[in-house]
């Protein structure tokens, strides 16, 4: 077996599948409890085995970074071969493409963004291992008809996507994609639209209604996609339900739905398109960012959930915090403006480093360096939300060090930084890319933040202004 799961332990001796594709109106029938206990048999199995895992612990430095589900892709192929021990923290917020449609007829949290960081993460060192990335990585076609066509084919085991996946891998994958499209029918009042359905998202949004469990889905994918297990994938928030994004505008305006924010579609099926000129610009600048109500007739309520506590726990290990670039405030800062998480950065004497966009999208529009830098220090200091939960941090306390992309539109406003407490300054090498123009060259990024990681573990210090180094 190329990647994991014993031959001789089989889902079909658990499981009775009966999907009737062409009957809208059947079900899959499920030994649901027998299924349960095969699978937490398999995880509680594969979870002992990283507890008992007794090799020497790695050298390579260990990070944790903020991001969304698409910027940071692009260099994760890179930083795998430096070291793989990185927590990645994402939202669950994400209200847009085929995540939209799971949340609007399941409910529960967002999982697009996670879903991709472990596609990205995942093993591709075997003819296995590149047919399950391929299939949990493929979308359905946009036209509805033929979306739901394809699915058919895929959830019954008949399509190609399927050719390369051994039979064990086979049953434990496709096990929950039937359950997921169990669910679905179950919502008889729902129509739901395949459209540029995600595969991937349809396993993970399976996985987690089935076992109730965000961290759990997480814990599955992760195996099935043969992610290293020292690489945690870390939703911010761990919960079961749908989580709504809000912003507030300087003016005053407050916009529900990350979507509405970042990129908005009018209802419109559509790859996303975050360049601020393909769309509206925002009345105003933003503000801050907020988590706003789900349920209720009060949708503007502004609630305050609770951070998953092992990204505490890896704030409070790490060598390295990063932010990473992408959409500042609908990506990065969803993850910051949580209780606890401003606090226990800004404890830190390492290394703690803005990825600075290369070009400005909706969000960002007219933003400089320094900018970016206060809207992280805002939101890391809760400045505008209760006044009793603000921190009054200075910005170097959560910012020592910044990586800007050659050629990059975003102004560095030197003199303003410096005001700030921050002074190092790196220029790295930037390659123009055909869809996302100038972005930094994967290569040099990882370099670039692996020497300063490195420079400042040789100089033991205790303060944060200590950390910057003006070379």
């Amino acid at each position: 077996m190329a990647l994991g799961f014993s031959p001789t332990i089989s889902i079909r001796d658990s499981l009775s599948l009966r999907f009737f594709s062409k009957n809208p109106s059947s079900r899959s029938l499920f030994s649901t409890t027998k299924l349960r206990s095969y699978t937490y048999r398999q995880l509680s199995f594969m979870a002992s085995a990283h507890c008992n895992d007794t090799a020497a612990p790695c050298s390579s430095p260990s990070l944790l970074v903020f991001s969304g589900g698409t910027a940071f892709n692009g260099v994760v192929e890179e930083l795998k071969k430096v070291t793989t021990r990185v927590a990645h923290v994402l939202p669950v917020s994400d209200d847009g493409g085929s995540t939209a449609e799971i949340v609007r007829v399941l409910g529960g949290p967002a999982v697009g963004d996670i879903r991709s960081r472990c596609l990205r993460l995942s093993d591709e060192s075997t003819s296995e291992a590149l047919a399950v990335r391929r299939l949990l990585g493929h979308r359905l076609p946009i036209d509805p008809s033929d979306a739901k066509m394809e699915w058919y084919r895929i959830v019954e085991g008949e399509d190609p996507l399927w050719d390369g996946v051994s039979r064990p891998y086979r049953e434990t994958i496709r096990a929950f994609l039937v359950y997921f499209q169990d669910q679905i029918l179950r919502r008889s009042d729902e129509s739901f639209c395949f459209s540029n359905g995600s595969i991937g998202n349809f396993f993970f949004a399976g996985a987690r209604i089935f076992f109730q469990s965000l961290d759990a889905a997480i814990f599955l994918f992760s195996r099935v996609s043969q992610i290293p297990k020292e690489s945690l994938v870390l939703p911010v928030i761990s919960t079961n339900d749908r989580l709504t994004l809000g912003c507030e505008l300087w003016d005053g305006t407050i916009i529900r739905g990350q979507n509405e924010i970042s990129h908005p579609t009018n209802g419109r099926t559509e790859q996303v398109n975050k360049d601020y000129t393909s769309c509206s610009a925002l009345p105003s600048r933003i503000k801050r960012v907020f988590y706003m109500s789900s349920e209720g007739s009060n949708l503007l309520h502004e609630v305050f959930p609770s951070v998953n506590p092992m990204v505490l726990e890896q704030l409070s290990k790490v060598d390295c915090i990063v932010y990473a670039m992408g959409s500042l405030f609908t990506s990065v800062c969803p993850s910051l403006v949580l209780q606890g998480i401003g606090e226990r950065i800004s404890s830190r004497s390492i290394p703690k480093v803005l990825l600075l966009n290369s070009t400005h999208d909706r969000e960002t529009a007219g933003l400089s360096a320094s900018d970016f830098v206060t809207a992280i220090t805002d939101s890391l200091n809760r400045t505008y939300g209760a006044s009793h939960k603000s921190l009054y941090n200075h910005p170097s306390d959560y910012i020592n060090a910044i990586l800007v992309p050659r050629d990059g539109q975003v102004p560095i406003d030197t003199d303003i930084l410096a005001s700030q407490g921050i002074s190092h300054v790196v220029s790295v090498d930037s390659i123009r890319d055909p869809k996302a123009g100038v972005i930094f060259d994967p290569k040099s990024l990882i370099k670039a933040l692996t020497d300063l990681i490195c420079k400042t573990a040789a100089i033991p210090v205790k303060h944060p202004e200590a950390l910057i180094s003006t070379s």
